[in-house]
């Protein structure tokens, strides 16, 4: 009971961090370090990638008119009934494909040195508090400048591209994915409300990709409280990132993300101090 107490927090963890541009595999190891799970060192690896699929998931839901591209007209006063394809979203999946090359590619060939050499408490520290002051300098500047793409619909391919290459810092724990992709975007022109939905989209195939090479990497031969637990920590994030998508999108519309820099700076402090003592 204890176990599933400690997977239902983390799940609830991972549903708000995993949007929020404060790094969520930097606190689910933060999180561990605290409160470590009783599993095998292969599963907890395989369990920390495959519970963010969970949290993916709430924005499959919540976007689905946005990203699925066939439809069928049905109302008598259409001109021509029958299926159609939205041209416009399947333009956005090829430029999310192409955001998506810089991870594949360098998330095959770094992946498993990452983790070994980089998966502690000082890195953490060190990304959050880097990320937090480029925040708040990037916001600042920000507040200077007109963005060049308001919409999602306006991002070129070499921005898309461009923007795939900041996910590959978040590779690093500690940096967060959203939060990469999001400060490249801002840098790159696009509005927050654009940087953000981007970031939504391209998590969709990022964390599926991740998820099943995870999964292939563990095998499927799951005991039964393996196999719970993972379906709790999903199950809990998809709804807590229901909620933290809801709020972050309210959010950005009437401030900007110099709040979450200020609370990467006081946690990879705290952090860091910690591991010092």
């Amino acid at each position: 009971m204890i176990e599933i107490l400690k997977v239902i927090i983390i799940g609830i963890v991972e549903g708000i961090t995993e949007w929020l541009p404060i790094s969520s595999t930097g606190h689910l190891l933060l999180l561990d370090a605290i409160m470590p799970l009783k599993m095998t060192p292969e599963f907890k690896e395989m369990f920390f990638v495959v519970i963010q699929f969970g949290a993916i998931l709430a924005v499959v839901v919540m976007y689905w008119g946005r990203m699925w591209p066939f439809g069928i007209k049905t109302k008598e006063s259409v001109p021509k009934k029958g299926a159609y394809i939205k041209i416009d979203i399947i333009m956005m999946w090829l430029k999310i494909l192409v955001a998506l090359i810089p991870s594949v590619v360098f998330g095959l060939w770094l992946d498993d040195w990452l983790e070994q050499n980089f998966y502690n408490p000082v890195v953490i520290s060190i990304m959050l508090i880097f990320y937090g002051v480029l925040f708040i300098v990037i916001e600042s500047w920000n507040k200077r400048r007109t963005p060049k793409y308001n919409e999602l619909g306006d991002l070129s391919w070499k921005i898309a591209f461009f923007i795939g290459m900041f996910q590959v810092l978040a590779m690093i724990p500690g940096t967060s994915r959203s939060g990469a992709t999001i400060i490249g975007g801002l840098l790159l022109g696009a509005s927050r409300t654009a940087a953000a939905e981007f970031t939504f989209f391209l998590a969709v195939p990022t964390m599926l990709g991740a998820s099943i090479l995870k999964i292939a990497k563990f095998g499927l031969a799951f005991t039964s409280m393996e196999a719970v637990t993972l379906l709790v920590g999903m199950v809990i994030s998809f709804f807590v990132s229901i909620i933290a998508i809801k709020f972050l999108m309210g959010y950005i519309k009437k401030h900007d993300f110099t709040v979450f820099g200020w609370y990467r700076i006081v946690l990879g402090a705290f952090v860091l101090a910690i591991s010092f003592m």
